[in-house]
């Protein structure tokens, strides 16, 4: 009986790992076929999951493409992200900081603004906020998707969950060998932080690589537009290369997936850390 509940197991986490996986599986098998007959021939049947005899002709138009450069809107998707994260990681953790160990009038409302925030939609704010960056000649450029999202709500309200777990016995043992607030926060508390530093890097740098309301109202031609809106400006063609869409696709979803497997053990140990200790 063990055995068999063990195998039943395992092949109910097959199935739903195949399950998980086979739009991927479709996508890249898809992107390597050259013949646009034979992919809307597969795309109802199984044969959709085999990619027949591979070929990179998909691949080489995509990047071969002067109207729909590829690579310039991966460098824009990677400077605007980068720098998302690495700002927001100092701005998120210092407030986050000042609110879990400050004491001053206004606090427990500052908060109460904070969650408030994690719950507006964004798209309930982007009208007005359009309307001040265009005031502000910001429109088309790479600051205007960057500085309005360094300060993250949720950010902060997770940094601030996890640096109230931190005993404040360290901070008063700095204090009296002379350390001054941001000496603590830079020397003791980030390096302890790891588990939350990863965790908001992650969550922050997928909501920011998929991002595609903001950037489509803010981008004007190909010069800062991220990948986001190239793709759906790419399939939006009035002739669809189902070969072509699966290339662009891909080489989207690749960097991600790199960066993923590269770290996929940090990945779990932030996230176990983070759901441990905050």
């Amino acid at each position: 009986m063990p055995k068999l509940l063990h195998w039943i197991y395992y092949s109910l986490l097959t199935i739903i790992a195949f399950l998980m996986l086979a739009p991927l599986i479709v996508m890249f098998s898809t992107s390597v076929k050259s013949d646009e007959f034979l992919i809307l021939k597969d795309l109802g049947s199984i044969a959709a999951f085999w990619p027949g005899i591979p070929s990179s002709e998909n691949y080489q138009q995509i990047l071969a493409d002067p109207n729909m450069p590829f690579l310039r809107f991966l460098l824009n998707t990677l400077i605007v992200v980068v720098s998302i994260v690495f700002l927001g990681i100092g701005v998120n953790s210092l407030a986050a900081y000042a609110l879990s160990r400050l004491r001053f009038r206004g606090k427990k409302i500052i908060i109460a603004m904070v969650i408030a925030l994690i719950i507006i939609p964004i798209e309930s704010l982007v009208i007005p906020l359009l309307l001040l960056v265009n005031r502000l000649g910001w429109v088309d450029s790479y600051h205007v998707q960057i500085i309005p999202f360094i300060a993250h709500p949720f950010s902060i309200f997770l940094f601030y969950q996890f640096f109230n777990k931190i005993p404040k016995t360290l901070d008063e043992a700095a204090r009296m060998d002379g350390a001054s607030f941001f000496q603590i926060y830079w020397n003791i508390i980030l390096p302890m932080s790891l588990p939350a530093i990863v965790t908001v890097a992650i969550l922050q740098g997928l909501e920011f690589w998929n991002s595609f309301l903001w950037p489509l109202m803010v981008t004007r031609g190909v010069e800062y537009r991220p990948l986001s809106v190239a793709l759906a400006q790419f399939f939006g063609r009035d002739l669809k290369v189902w070969g072509d869409i699966m290339a662009f696709t891909t080489l989207s979803s690749l960097p991600l997936l790199i960066v993923y497997f590269v770290f996929q053990r940090g990945f779990i140990q932030s996230a176990i850390g983070s759901s441990i200790k905050g």
